[in-house]
């Protein structure tokens, strides 16, 4: 797949803010894959955030260019386990799909979940034929399919459960720029090639 162009600057921060609810609308809107019980709540984990804080255990990564959200991820620790991680959430806008700021973003999340204790990262998707671009993406950044529950979201429609394990042998070696811990901080995308 030919990478999109996105020269320029991104800037990266984590807190949410009241404007992000329709940023991620938008955007989760943009690809077309969500139902709008899915959009709501992608829109409902933010306010959950601006609500409750770090306690809400969602925790975000958004990019902006040019001033404005143009990708994000929402992950957060499982309950009742042990360095255990969910990724909810990544999702860029429509246009950006296949510039490489989704697979960014995913590096960033994974350094910051090491960061904070996490040694395995789990994302759930669907079946469907529209999410095989997903799994594919899952695939090609070290992630295997470790289970299916057949007919989860509807008959025929299976719910796939993807991981990936931060063994101290798989570790991926740090982002040359690790995500900023307060807001404002800025990345480069060096040569756009990623």
């Amino acid at each position: 797949m030919r990478r999109k162009n996105l020269c320029g600057e991104i800037t990266w921060r984590e807190e949410p803010r009241p404007s992000d609810r329709k940023r991620v609308r938008e955007i989760v809107v943009s690809s077309g894959f969500f139902s709008e019980a899915e959009i709501e709540v992608a829109v409902e984990l933010v306010q959950e955030r601006l609500n409750k804080g770090i306690e809400s255990g969602y925790y975000f990564l958004f990019a902006e260019k040019d001033r404005e959200v143009a990708g994000y991820s929402c992950f957060g620790p499982i309950p009742c386990t042990v360095e255990s991680y969910d990724i909810y959430w990544i999702a860029v806008q429509e246009e950006l799909r296949g510039s490489g700021l989704g697979a960014d973003i995913l590096k960033r999340v994974e350094e910051r979940i090491r960061e904070i204790g996490g040694k395995r990262i789990y994302v759930e998707t669907s079946s469907r034929e529209q999410y095989k671009p997903t799994r594919s993406f899952y695939s090609r950044c070290g992630y295997h399919k470790d289970a299916t529950l057949k007919n989860f979201y509807s008959p025929e429609m299976t719910k796939s459960f993807i991981s990936e394990c931060f063994d101290v042998d798989m570790i991926r070696p740090p982002l040359p720029h690790p995500p900023p811990r307060e807001e404002g901080g800025k990345g480069d995308l060096g040569d756009c090639g990623i």
